[in-house]
């Protein structure tokens, strides 16, 4: 059990009904689990506020309720009411301490920005592994504790399972924490009840606005901002032209890097690098850290992921071998991620999924000079069209072959949605073919490659299955090659 006035440590709040020495058996956030003797937290979500579950709590036993606005129980109720002015924000801090503030047993290193999280956490990880620390993840693919793999449903989870990953952490014996924090993860507090060691900013440009996510750029990046007041070291990219915004009021030591000769950790000398099936970079790094570095990862962006996971990393003592040892052999799935099936030409399959993320991939790739940059992707059913005539129009303009295929159709018909892409690729000049069958259109792709060709599987990323009319059937892009592979030498 535990005393009711031990979990609302760290935050402001009113006792309007009992008293906070009343012991709890549990804390709840979600009303379908609710038990005898629990603490609940009613939560205003998107589609159910847990303050009209309020009667039926007291009804089933709970000794607490945390609101942030009245609610309608008998007045005789045997209940606590603590009232809050944010709830969510309440339950960050009750979280933490109904799980022991496992945060504080444990390095926590925070990466927010538009582009680049999954790669730096993933990166920050293997070098830090690399170099005997044992290194929990959270982020958009998965959650990792030890050899335990959660797939993710948010970027950051609600606070109560962030806190409840923590504990987990600390029990598998991890001495650090890497976490993508998204800015709805911000927004929704759901980052509040601890303390970040290092808080690390990649990039910012406009994304996430809209309906249920950010009413404007503007508190989208307010949001990100947040970050470097909860966080003891702020790393921040210097090139990124709102970096002075993002650290406006911080509260944090604060380190740069870039490509910015004033940047603390400087990169210079950029060289793109060309083998037989692959694509790397080379680059050299000064200041606070001084070294060379060569690794598989192609493109400017893939240098600044790798900056910033040295700038994380040299605060743990990783000498300069161990980093470019971890580097050198960097992979990060559904990002970049290159798939060896010929030394003619280069095969990459990448999770961009909006016409911002697929411009930058496909102009990076440009750089490379290939002798035809082909371009396969698709566009999820039940969203923008908007998004698919962009997609297209980038497609178009940038690619030399773009191979129109299905993506998750979810409720539509995919033919629906290819005729939508073709909009925007019929305001360009670009070539391009359709072919709905995905492993069909990645068989044309490797069937038709030419010496020199860089070819992008794009959208779909990390993701194994693919929905269609609501269910999600396996579908890995990874398996789909090899087994055209194998079907080819039959």
């Amino acid at each position: 059990m535990f005393k009711c006035l031990d979990l609302l440590k760290g935050f402001e709040y009113e006792c309007t009904k009992g008293n906070v020495g009343v012991e709890v058996s549990e804390v709840v956030n979600d009303s379908r689990k609710i038990t005898k003797d629990c603490l609940f937290i009613c939560i205003a979500g998107t589609n159910f506020d847990g303050h009209n579950a309020a009667a039926q709590a007291v009804k089933n036993g709970a000794a607490v309720l945390v609101i942030e606005h009245e609610v309608d129980i008998p007045q005789d109720a045997d209940v606590t009411i603590i009232k809050v002015k944010d709830s969510r924000y309440a339950m960050a801090f009750i979280s933490a301490n109904y799980f022991g503030n496992p945060a504080e047993s444990m390095k926590i290193i925070g990466v927010t920005g538009t582009k680049g999280k999954t790669t730096t956490a993933y990166l920050v990880k293997n070098i830090l592994e690399n170099a005997g620390f044992k290194v929990g993840l959270i982020g958009t693919i998965e959650t990792i504790i030890g050899d335990k793999v959660i797939p993710s449903i948010n970027t950051t989870p609600e606070s109560f399972t962030l806190q409840k990953y923590f504990s987990q952490m600390k029990e598998a014996g991890c001495d650090v924490v890497v976490m993508e924090a998204s800015s709805q993860g911000f927004k929704l507090h759901r980052t509040q009840g601890f303390i970040f060691d290092y808080g690390i900013f990649t990039n910012l440009e406009p994304d996430h606005i809209g309906p249920n996510e950010h009413e404007s750029f503007e508190e989208y990046l307010e949001c990100k901002a947040m970050l470097f007041k909860q966080c003891r070291v702020g790393i921040v990219n210097r090139d990124d032209k709102h970096w002075k915004q993002i650290v406006n009021g911080h509260t944090c030591e604060l380190e740069t890097y870039g490509f910015d000769r004033e940047s603390d950790i400087c990169a210079s000398d950029l060289k793109m690098i060309t083998g037989a099936g692959y694509l790397g970079i080379d680059f050299k790094v000064s200041g606070l850290v001084n070294m060379e570095i060569e690794t598989d990862m192609p493109g400017i962006f893939s240098a600044y992921n790798a900056l910033t996971a040295i700038a994380i990393c040299r605060h743990f003592g990783v000498n300069e071998e161990g980093i470019k040892k971890a580097l050198a052999a960097a992979k990060v799935k559904g990002r970049i991620e290159m798939v060896k099936v010929s030394d003619d030409f280069t095969l990459i399959i990448d999770y961009a999924h909006n016409a911002m993320a697929l411009e930058s991939l496909l102009t990076t790739l440009k750089e490379y000079s290939p002798n035809r940059l082909v371009c396969l992707f698709g566009c999820g059913g039940n969203r923008s069209k908007l998004r698919r005539y962009e997609m297209g129009e980038v497609s178009g303009n940038l690619a030399d072959l773009t191979i129109i295929t299905s993506d998750n159709p979810r409720f539509e018909e995919p033919q629906d949605i290819i005729d939508d892409i073709k909009i925007g690729i019929a305001k360009t000049q670009g070539r391009y073919v359709e072919i709905c069958d995905r492993k069909e259109a990645i068989r044309y792709a490797i069937n038709n490659g030419q010496k020199g060709d860089i070819i992008v599987l794009a959208g779909k990323g990390h993701e194994d299955y693919q929905e269609i009319q609501g269910v999600k059937y396996p579908m890995d892009e990874r398996i789909l090659i090899s087994d055209i592979l194998k079907e080819n030498k039959m």
